[in-house]
């Protein structure tokens, strides 16, 4: 077993077993999270006596009778606690208990069925639907004293309605999570609900559309990829895949195989938060921000994946093994699809002196992906190896927008009218992807690419001279910076100790896609919280326990914690153990095409060998086979493959 793998089912079990023998656990306890704690990254890198590093887990445990949270740490093989530890003054990830829970206790609220009747003249909560939403930090006293939610409610027509059609706009329960009751109902006025349903099952809409004939993507030789365990060979790229309940997926110890060599390019990759901020001022609305991996959980928000739905070929699936809040075993089915595709072209060249004799191959590239419900949204992410030593990580967002009411007539400047009485507030979503770069080795250095113009003069007679301008980033405030269109910029990783084949350090080069800055402003609370969005690129020095670009517990926190702060001390980041944090933002400006539905959006970003390999490492791929005869009623054009 490759030390880095997640932990198992009977590991997971084991780990809470000790917890609970030990004392730690009582009645009002909660397991926020049990996941591997990691060996240290030297002795991984070593390659030698990986069977001998101890296997730990990590658990997150919150006392609701307390309002107490502690860290402990469990030796699986010594079934001992090692350590725990008492974390003062925070608030971590709700559970997926507590967000069943929650809706019960809003259901069952005195306060809320009479705020119900008063506003709806419904007396049946039977069809109200309840999503949890985190409070936040706005200042107050009771913010920063109790585990608070303050959830939007939605009234279905039925068992099987789309609720978020009919957002219930001028009430809002406050929920205290530790008592697990209604501790009050903000009432906002009388919003009628929405007139129109807005469903979008299969069941429910009609016609379908026809004519659709059948797709099929079929490997009669099976994949190209090996599996043992959690690791992964394909092609020429090894690495090994995790999941945990607060990242979710992430690709670990990334090597490339190069003249009978596995290269070290990556030593582990994740997503570390993402925030969804909202741009309506009005009372209903401005609480809106969510902390998608700080205060749910992306992994506990995993989806089981279907073979024809999500993933289509031949497939090849992972389980998540966690478990809820009372330490019971929670196994997410399929968490992780991986499977081969064709991705056209990947190079091509006809010389027009042998047209007959044109050399093609074609792209085919290995992915990894993972899909999470946050109550509205769905999250995809797809991370992609290419065949030339690209690696790529796309998001995809979809699922249903957040939606309020409005008073017949009316329309909103913060939003978009998408259907009778009904609008969907402008929004941002903002990701933090951590890579830790161990590129031939851990000490790296990042540098900023700017495509620069030679100002006009002797030099450039011509007025047509540019090149690209290569600045080494040497300490933490020096590293952190935004992406510029006006000089196309990039950043580039490079090893100074390993030269290539032209004598320059090997690289890699960071190349952003979609990307936004925050509307808010820097006083908004939520930006407070979420100071990662400051920047585009930050660059800090290896440290372990330096995860999560908002800091280890966001969930209510008052900010200030996290990139920001630790890139306060301006570490030396040249020639050393490097970590290049990428935040990117999706600015959604709702349509009613985004309704009842939204079609996938996406973003992302791209790494490319920059000088890493002597020359293009897909040189090496066989010409695709041609197809022996053409599909029925089809020419064939002699032997040559499409393109």
């Amino acid at each position: 077993m490759h030390p880095l793998e997640p932990l198992s089912a009977d590991e997971v079990r084991l780990a809470v077993s000790v917890l609970k023998d030990s004392g730690k656990v009582t009645p009002t306890t909660r397991f926020v999270s049990v996941a591997l704690k990691e060996p240290p990254k030297a002795a991984v890198h070593s390659g030698t006596g990986w069977g001998d590093l101890p296997r730990e887990a990590f658990a997150v445990l919150f006392d609701n009778a307390t309002n107490s949270c502690h860290e402990a740490t469990v030796s699986l093989a010594g079934r001992k606690l090692l350590d725990c530890r008492h974390v003062p003054g925070v608030q971590p990830t709700m559970t997926v208990d507590e967000q069943v829970e929650c809706e019960q206790a809003v259901l069952a609220s005195p306060e809320f069925k009479a705020a119900l009747k008063k506003h709806y003249g419904v007396e049946d909560t039977s069809r109200v639907m309840v999503d949890i939403w985190s409070a936040g930090n706005y200042g107050e006293p009771e913010e920063s004293s109790r585990r608070l939610a303050r959830p939007l409610c939605f009234l279905r027509a039925d068992p099987t309605d789309n609720g978020y059609a009919r957002p219930i706009e001028g009430i809002r329960p406050v929920v205290d999570l530790n008592e697990m009751k209604v501790i009050r109902v903000e009432e906002y006025g009388h919003v009628p609900l929405p007139p129109e349903p807005g469903n979008y099952a299969a069941g429910r809409v009609g016609p379908t559309r026809d004519g659709i004939k059948p797709l099929e993507i079929t490997q009669p030789e099976g994949p190209s990829f090996q599996v043992d365990g959690y690791q992964v060979r394909w092609q020429n790229w090894s690495f090994v895949i995790g999941f945990n309940a607060r990242e979710g997926l992430t690709l670990h110890h990334l090597r490339y195989a190069d003249g009978g060599k596995d290269r070290s390019i990556l030593y582990r990759a994740s997503l570390t938060e993402m925030v969804v901020p909202y741009g309506d001022p009005g009372d209903t609305q401005f609480r809106k921000n969510a902390f998608d991996v700080g205060e749910y959980g992306m992994g506990m928000c995993a989806n089981s994946l279907e073979l024809g739905c999500d993933c289509l070929g031949h497939i090849r699936y992972f389980d998540a093994h966690l478990c809820d809040s009372r330490g019971r075993p929670l196994t997410v089915k399929n968490a992780i699809c991986m499977h081969e595709e064709d991705y056209g072209m990947l190079w091509k060249h006809t010389d027009r002196r042998l047209p007959e004799r044109p050399e093609v191959r074609r792209s085919r590239r290995l992915v990894v992906s993972s899909v999470s419900t946050v109550e509205n949204y769905e999250y995809g992410f797809f991370w992609y190896l290419y065949q030339d030593g690209t690696i790529q990580l796309e998001v995809k967002l979809t699922g249903i927008l957040s939606l309020g009411a409005l008073p017949p007539g009316e329309k909103s400047k913060y939003g978009a009218t998408i259907a009778p009485g009904l609008y969907a507030p402008v929004h941002q979503h903002f990701f933090n992807v951590r890579l830790d770069f161990d590129l031939d080795g851990v000490a790296n250095t990042v540098q900023r690419v700017d495509v620069v113009p030679d100002p006009p003069g002797p030099a450039n007679p011509h007025g047509n001279a540019f090149a690209a301008k290569a600045t080494p980033l040497a300490t933490e405030l020096a590293a952190r910076d935004h992406l510029k269109l006006e000089t196309a910029r990039t950043w580039k990783v490079v090893n100074p100790s390993v030269l290539n084949a032209v004598g320059e350090p090997v690289g890699y080069k960071f190349l952003p896609m979609d990307n936004s800055v925050p509307m808010a402003s820097t006083d908004a609370w939520w930006r407070k919280r979420a100071g990662f969005v400051n920047y585009h690129v930050w660059v800090t020095p290896f440290a372990e326990g330096e995860k999560y670009a908002a800091g280890d517990y966001p969930n209510q926190s008052r900010g200030g914690d996290g990139l920001v702060r630790w890139t306060e001390a301006d570490r030396p980041v040249e020639n050393t153990d490097v970590v290049l944090w990428y935040t990117f933002g999706h600015t959604h400006i709702p349509r009613p095409e985004d309704y009842p539905v939204m079609p996938a959006a996406y973003t992302g970003f791209v790494l490319k060998p920059n000088g890493f390999f002597r020359m293009n490492p897909a040189n090496d791929l066989p010409p695709p086979a041609p197809k022996a005869k053409a599909a029925k009623g089809l020419p064939v054009a002699g032997e040559a493959c499409c393109h």
